[in-house]
């Protein structure tokens, strides 16, 4: 700026301009020109550099949503990890005790409490009464995800006659679920009662439709086949290991675990029904 300001006020006085003063202007000119191409080419590069950055920036946030979405690909549904310890259906012990245990449960001895901590649920607990057999208090469980399979899950509880009957009284309510059967809505301190009650009996119905091939896979050959005719549901029963399991061709599964001496006593209850059905 003040050499443009000295170059100004000599032409304007002198009405010319000094050929040294034009070459130096020149030079300046040059220069200015010269600056301005290195200001573009500096612009350019710190474009450039801005570019490589945010391409660096992108690829790095590309990876990092990719490895996220690979941990989220081995989790399994409902946000649980890999099971280090499997609680799966097939994998039943009968212990010195000569009580089965599956789910890390144990038959007549794990309280409700314990499955909910299994399950990670609480459950729903209801007591059925219907107008033939004795009062059911059972515990439902939804949608459980267990070492990866989806099923739902209704528990037995077992409870003495006077403990059913003082339930039933203390009911906050009453509804019919069917014709002969009614749902009983337990109080608030009864549900408490409930939950430090021990499971007897475990049904679990799985999400996915098992066809035989698979069953026999994972459980192996039952010792008997009882059909119930019409249905086309056939038990498979697995008296050494407390075991049922309904196959339904055009429904879902029903397994049934049992304690070993209740399994008599059931298959006796399922053909009667069968022979009635076929009378």
């Amino acid at each position: 700026m003040l050499f443009e300001n000295c170059y100004k006020r000599n032409t304007a006085s002198q009405g010319r301009i000094p050929a040294r003063l034009e070459a130096v202007g020149q030079i300046y000119t040059g220069a200015h020109n010269l600056a301005q191409i290195s200001s573009v080419s500096i612009i350019e590069k710190i474009i450039l550099v801005s570019d490589l950055y945010m391409e660096k920036k992108i690829i790095f946030w590309v990876v990092s949503l990719s490895l996220v979405a690979i941990a989220l690909a081995i989790l399994l549904p409902g946000g649980r990890t890999v099971d280090t310890n499997p609680r799966l259906p097939w994998d039943i012990t009968i212990n010195a005790n000569n009580e089965v245990e599956v789910f890390d449960l144990t038959l007549n001895r794990s309280r409700l409490v314990d499955a909910r901590e299994v399950f990670q649920e609480q459950g729903e607990i209801n007591m059925f009464l219907a107008e033939t057999g004795d009062p059911a208090l059972e515990a439902y469980f939804e949608r459980v995800f267990l070492s990866g399979l989806r099923a739902d899950i209704i528990l037995v509880l077992k409870a003495e006659t006077a403990q059913l009957q003082g339930l039933f009284n203390r009911g906050s309510r009453i509804s019919r679920t069917s014709g002969t059967i009614h749902k009983v809505e337990l109080s608030s301190e009864d549900q408490l009662l409930a939950a430090n009650l021990p499971i007897e009996l475990i049904n679990y119905v799985p999400a996915a439709n098992l066809d035989e091939s698979l069953i026999l896979s994972r459980f192996g050959e039952p010792s008997e086949r009882i059909s119930e005719g019409e249905s086309g549901v056939t038990h498979w029963i697995y008296p050494h290991k407390g075991l049922s399991i309904g196959v339904n061709p055009e429904g879902k599964e029903l397994i049934q675990y049992m304690p070993l001496e209740r399994i008599p006593s059931f298959v006796e209850h399922i053909t009667h029904n069968t022979d009635e059905m076929g009378e």
